[in-house]
């Protein structure tokens, strides 16, 4: 956790970030993006493309997703290509994503039980 006091902001500043940061990976088409974007960095005509998704869409997950530092973009000629933060959000990925396997995909599989 970080400490408010070495880092000179508030409480409510503090989880105003959390709630920002967590509710980033609340929406499926982001984080169906930053999986796409795991393997490569794409520009918005790929992503469309692989994710059927419209661009309008993409590109508003897009400026979230920049804007909280889980992707940068950079520009190549006349496209500008997204991906991920190596950083902080590419390890981060990848410890989200050994928890889900072991500690929550058997909940989704358990309520898929339920219907049959």
């Amino acid at each position: 956790m970080i400490n408010q006091h070495t880092h000179n902001i508030s409480k409510k500043e503090l989880y105003g970030g959390y709630k920002i940061f967590f509710g980033t990976l609340v929406s499926e088409s982001r984080l169906r993006i930053i999986n796409l974007l795991k393997k490569e960095k794409k520009n918005v005509s790929q992503i469309i493309k692989e994710l059927k998704m419209d661009q309008s869409a993409v590109s508003h997950d897009l400026a979230r997703l920049k804007k909280c530092g889980f992707v940068i973009s950079k520009s190549d000629g006349k496209f500008r290509y997204y991906e991920l933060n190596k950083k902080t959000i590419q390890p981060l990925m990848g410890i989200i994503d050994k928890h889900m396997k072991g500690n929550c995909i058997h909940i989704l599989r358990k309520k898929e039980n339920e219907f049959i």
